[in-house]
């Protein structure tokens, strides 16, 4: 299949906004019903619509039947100095990260004529900027070979703890399918400011995920990106401002809602895709209504 094109008018949702582990028909009514236009997906989601049933073949259709495209996949974690002597035992890979190898995601990313695929640093290590740079451009290399973009996030507790790290590696390798996936809850906790944001190359931002939570950082940062982020609009993030820096920054990537909350899952697929449309087009709304006052 043939990588699909975003823009900014596409609303993405996000794998992690969804319950983990439903049924793949119950991800792809979610996303339509509440008006997406693509979704992403993790490896397990892949595995798990396997193991129903459906053949490779069954899962193409039932995306394109839904009107939807696969937007990105994630994580690529391999792609870190050391990371592919790395093992992982399913035993202590609870959120199944480590056992889609480099292969297997892209095979998939490919599979379902993705987009993207989405890249951070999940081992940390001691590794220079100038190493992580490397990696990351022989996955953009692996990756353009199959059509496909690939952005990076940082995260606070890697060894990309910020955006200027992930900018310097991103630009340190200097692939033209290479970018930045700007997270809000990430920007948050790491402190990003509105003219951080705003000074980007535009070209370089190849993603954005919009997400809430309160204006005090949580004690553990990783349970609470996992459990606890808040829908827009629910939190104290500046996420008007960080949304009119990257228009301003002349960003085109797609938009994600990715709110992993235990809260927010125990709603269901439908009525959590819902109200992270609802939520979300109510922000976009109010960032295009102030560009055009």
């Amino acid at each position: 299949m043939t990588a699909v094109a975003l823009g900014p008018a596409d609303l993405v949702l996000c794998s992690g906004t969804l319950p983990r582990g439903i049924p793949f028909l119950d991800r792809l009514d979610a996303a339509s019903g509440a008006g997406f236009g693509a979704i992403s997906l993790w490896g397990r989601d892949y595995r798990g619509a396997r193991h129903e049933g459906y053949s490779d073949a069954d899962l193409r259709s039932m995306v394109e039947d839904h009107g939807l495209a696969v937007a990105e996949l994630d994580p690529a974690w391999w792609w870190t100095p050391g990371a592919r002597d790395v093992h992982i035992p399913p035993e202590v890979d609870p959120v199944d990260v480590f056992r889609y190898d480099e292969d297997e995601l892209l095979r998939i990313a490919e599979l379902f004529g993705a987009r993207s695929i989405n890249a951070a640093d999940v081992l940390g290590g001691d590794w220079s900027r100038e190493e992580g740079a490397a990696g990351f451009a022989d996955l953009c290399d692996r990756a353009a070979e199959r059509g496909l973009l690939v952005h990076l996030e940082w995260l606070a507790w890697s060894n990309v703890p910020d955006l200027g790290a992930a900018l310097e590696i991103v630009l340190l390798a200097d692939r033209p399918n290479g970018g930045l996936n700007i997270d809000m809850w990430h920007c948050a906790r790491t402190g990003t400011t509105t003219d951080e944001l705003r000074g980007l190359p535009g070209h370089l931002v190849l993603a954005i995920q919009i997400d809430d939570g309160p204006a005090a950082a949580e004690d553990d940062l990783v349970d609470a990106t996992l459990h606890h982020r808040r829908l827009p609009g629910e939190g104290d993030f500046d996420l008007l401002g960080y949304l009119r820096a990257l228009k301003d920054a002349g960003s085109c990537a797609p938009v994600g809602v990715e709110v992993f909350s235990d809260d927010l899952h125990a709603l269901g697929s439908g009525a959590a895709a819902r109200l992270a449309a609802d939520a979300t087009r109510q922000l976009l709304g109010m960032v295009d209504g102030e560009r055009s006052s």
